[in-house]
């Protein structure tokens, strides 16, 4: 039985949440720098946290040596604030995701796990409110890189130290909400997968051409022989 890694998104594909998320970054990046930069208005739809910090500070003109000094600090500040602030409520579950992820986590040829621009600290956060934790064992962090195309490989990596399979970069599927998921996948040589539940349109993520296209994962059945399929 051939086997699949599949690595999910987390924002815009798995779940939404609310303001919170910005304001928490915007408090933290106030707290440690002293200013919030542009991260009242900057697009942070498929980025590494890491990079958003940087960019936002930036603007407000600093450079990468003063950023870099606080950057560990600001992080946990961030995360720790956004822990405090996050409740159920502030989460919204993307269409379908519950019961693709049952379905999904039930079979023997699949292995679950995340690549996300998220810190590992925020994301689990974020999955903690509706409980969909435990479907991730491992995953690849924007602690662990500052470009998502360096995170496929960490991610086989720990599946590989997790299930005991080194899994090729064909037995790899990407799902997001982001043509920065599909570059992504394309640049591991992966399939993959998206989805319009984020910030971009079906015919936005059309012209990137990823392998398969869904509007969202509400019809369970398709999108798990999609991603067997792939």
């Amino acid at each position: 039985m051939r086997k699949r890694l599949v690595l999910f998104d987390i924002d815009g594909t798995l779940l939404r949440v609310n303001n919170i998320n910005r304001q928490a970054l915007i408090d933290a990046l106030t707290t440690v720098y002293g200013t919030e930069g542009s991260a009242r208005s900057h697009n942070f739809a498929g980025k590494m946290d890491s990079v958003i910090i940087y960019e936002v500070l930036k603007q407000a003109g600093l450079n990468d040596g003063h950023i870099a000094e606080k950057f560990n600090t600001v992080k946990n500040t961030y995360i720790d604030l956004l822990q405090k602030l996050l409740r159920p409520e502030d989460v919204l579950l993307m269409k379908g995701i519950r019961e693709l992820l049952k379905e999904l986590s039930e079979r023997k040829d699949i292995v679950l796990g995340l690549l996300t621009g998220n810190f590992e600290g925020s994301g689990r956060n974020k999955l903690a409110m509706p409980q969909l934790n435990h479907f991730f064992p491992f995953g690849a962090f924007a602690d662990d890189a500052h470009y998502r195309k360096d995170l496929p490989a960490i991610a086989v990596n720990r599946a590989q130290h997790y299930t005991g399979k080194a899994f090729s970069s064909e037995e790899v599927v990407i799902i997001g909400d982001t043509e920065h998921d599909i570059d992504c996948s394309r640049s591991f040589r992966a399939k993959s997968i998206a989805v319009a539940t984020g910030n971009y349109s079906v015919e936005q993520l059309s012209s990137h051409q990823p392998d398969a296209l869904f509007e969202n994962f509400s019809d369970t059945e398709r999108a798990v022989q999609c991603i067997v399929n792939v």
